[in-house]
């Protein structure tokens, strides 16, 4: 377990892993209802009714705002406990870029977060116990450089994993490969990348923090290039070898 010390005004990378490796979802059910939660459950406002979380989403649902990021009319207007500044779920780890803005806000989230996806992953396929490894680890963002490294790490480097034939074919058809990863849901990348909306992020802190940079693109190639044949002095910010 890594975690830094860490107040409001802070930005931290946070990882969180499946126990012993193991999947943290299943199927795309599993990979929208962890899209809601990042919306849902960064509030403030803490309901007792579980489905009130997890609603059936329906296939006709899926990547329609409107369902997917609906609120019960009557929830207090919602205060978020941390802002989302960037975000990757993997199979079987997530990745998030979260900024302190309530005291405990950041543990607070990640514990309901956590909880709820732990909780909904045994009833659904009849286990028990936590999905995840301890803790989240937590690395504090503290320079502008690693600031603008780590939303890239975040959102581009883990989404190319998945390319086929993984990171380094990514790296090498590298306009091939943003393209693609601009059809992966699970993440902000097109928020980085095109500049898209999400109700998840707070574009206001993102902005605020000159995120993404005017050459994000051009940037995001240079250091995974970097990272590929080199192995930079960067690599010691990272929260896990790859």
């Amino acid at each position: 377990m890594r975690i830094e010390p860490y107040g409001v005004g802070s930005v931290v990378h946070v990882v969180k892993r499946g126990a012993r490796g193991m999947e943290i979802v299943r199927d795309d059910a599993d990979r929208w209802r962890f899209t809601r939660l990042l919306y849902v459950l960064n509030d403030t406002y803490q309901t007792t009714c579980r489905h009130e979380h997890h609603p059936q989403l329906h296939k006709s649902d899926l990547c329609n705002d409107v369902h997917l990021f609906k609120r019960p009319n009557h929830w207090p207007d919602r205060e978020p406990l941390v802002s989302i500044l960037g975000w990757t779920l993997m199979p079987n780890h997530l990745h998030l870029l979260l900024r302190e803005i309530r005291e405990g806000g950041i543990s607070k989230f990640m514990q309901r977060l956590c909880g709820s996806m732990s909780t909904t992953f045994n009833q659904k396929y009849e286990e028990k116990g936590s999905i995840f490894q301890g803790a989240f680890r937590g690395k504090t963002v503290d320079t502008d450089e690693y600031l603008r490294y780590v939303l890239a790490y975040i959102v581009v480097k883990n989404v190319f994993e998945l390319y086929p034939d993984g990171l380094a074919s990514a790296v090498n058809d590298f306009e091939k490969a943003w393209k693609w990863a601009g059809t992966y849901p699970f993440s902000s990348f097109r928020t980085a990348a095109y500049g898209d909306l999400s109700p998840i992020i707070d574009h206001a802190c993102l902005a605020d923090l000159g995120l993404p940079g005017k050459d994000f693109k051009k940037d995001t190639f240079d250091m995974l290039s970097g990272h590929m044949h080199t192995r930079s002095d960067l690599s010691s910010l990272i929260l896990e070898d790859w």
